[in-house]
């Protein structure tokens, strides 16, 4: 049985980790970045300077930002500076308007924008902003999550500055967990202790609605949910989940401004962590509390995976939340501790090697490929079949299973990562 304390620490940490987003989290943090920068400089500035680790300008090249209409990091850093609040945290650019995003089309003919990707830096999540005007300067730096602002600079006046506590892991969020202590708190936690979750339900339901009524991105989950693919797929439960997960990315990589509810610093994660969850316990009328503990075993095993994977790598993050769906999913169908184990080797198996070249509006298709195992993966363990440990990285101990995935995404990939790299910013 956990502890009060240890219980406690875990409900921090998810309070953290699960939390409202609007756009896509790495040119957000970029702009959270700028806006910073910006209010320390006190004025708006003349020039600004980014420099960008390779994964963040990875992936805040192809995304839209949520109520421009328009794609990539020139007009979050310009937005960033013009109506940027740093207390809106991941929500930073919530008051854009019209006549911002005119101004920001002004910022970035004038030609006052410059980005830089950093060079030797190991960190993968970096952002460094400095901002100029009249003589002055700003400079502020996140490090190792997307809202760990661990520099501010004003001129020559350092105001704050953590580098040396921080990590690339971001070590200041890290609890010990193993898969089993996910599943007791998940099971055992008081239920008025973890009704916060359901917020999550609320946002990500929210913008899945509002995707199916409009046109975003590739439209894969209004294509999904349309009469004529019912048809063909049937009206189904599964049909159901892979439209809503779908069509939530779709409006969230087109820059719809609607806030999700995140999970690790992505918007994307906390979507396939948590609907493919909610349609499914809908579907079978799971109670309130069956609901509740369904979601927290999802987003607690997406943060318990993401611990050793770190923020960005070159592993599609969509392999992690839909691991934690395919648990939460594994639960709901009535699955007990050894079920839940027997689902997650089954999903490390079959999506180790889906790579990420970056967020854009076709993540909405390698979602629904996540999701899709998900739930294939629980079916799976709940007959009994569970990959095992003679095949490939898979291992009889469930978190030796998890630290073998996490090390091919963390470290073996760092030469897949460079390669995506040069062949995006070589087109």
């Amino acid at each position: 049985m956990l502890k009060q304390q240890e219980r406690e620490e875990i409900i921090d940490l998810m309070k953290r980790e699960v939390v409202p987003a609007m756009g896509c989290t790495e040119p957000i943090a970029v702009a959270l970045s700028v806006a910073r920068a910006t209010e320390l400089l006190e004025s708006r500035p003349q020039r600004i300077t980014v420099e960008l680790s390779a994964n963040i300008l990875k992936n805040a090249m192809g995304v839209g930002i949520p109520g421009t209409g328009m794609i990539g990091l020139p007009v979050a850093i310009a937005l960033g500076a013009i109506i940027g609040k740093s207390s809106y945290s991941l929500e930073v650019l919530r008051d854009v308007t019209p006549q911002a995003v005119e101004e920001a089309r002004e910022m970035i003919a004038s030609q006052a924008i410059e980005i830089r990707l950093k060079p030797d830096i190991t960190e993968k999540l970096y952002i460094e902003a400095t901002t100029r005007a009249d003589n002055h300067s700003a400079r502020v730096i996140i490090a190792g999550g997307h809202t760990s602002i661990v520099l501010e600079q004003k001129d020559e006046q350092v105001l704050l500055d953590l580098r040396s506590d921080k990590t690339e892991t971001n070590h200041d969020n890290t609890v010990d967990l193993s898969l089993r202590k996910v599943w007791e708190f998940a099971m055992t936690t008081p239920l008025d202790e973890l009704r916060f979750i359901l917020e999550s339900r609320r946002l990500n339901k929210s913008i899945a609605e509002q995707s199916f009524t409009g046109h975003f991105g590739h439209a894969v989950g209004r294509t999904l949910h349309c009469e004529r693919q019912r048809s063909m797929m049937g009206d189904s439960p599964f049909s159901r989940i892979l439209s809503y997960t779908s069509a939530a990315c779709d409006a969230r990589m087109a820059g719809a401004a609607i806030p999700v509810m995140s999970n690790s610093g992505s918007g994307n994660q906390g979507i396939a962590a948590t609907l493919p969850v909610v349609v499914y316990a809908e579907e079978i009328y799971a109670s309130e509390e069956q609901t509740i503990r369904a979601l927290v075993l999802s987003h607690l095993t997406v943060i318990y995976i993401k611990q050793s994977l770190g923020r960005l790598s070159a592993l599609c993050g969509c392999v992690v939340a839909a691991t934690g769906s395919a648990c939460g999913l594994c639960y709901l169908m009535g699955g007990d501790y050894e079920k839940i184990a027997a689902t997650t080797k089954n999903m490390i198996a079959n999506l180790t090697g889906m790579i990420c070249d970056g967020a854009k509006p076709s993540c909405s298709m390698k979602v629904t490929s996540g999701v899709s195992t998900a739930m294939i993966s629980a079916m799976m363990a709940m007959e009994g079949h569970c990959v095992t440990s003679v095949e490939g990285i898979i291992d009889d101990d469930v978190d030796k299973s998890i630290r073998n995935l996490t090390t091919i995404g963390h470290d073996g990939m760092n030469e897949t990562d460079r390669l995506i790299l040069e062949i995006m910013t070589g087109k």
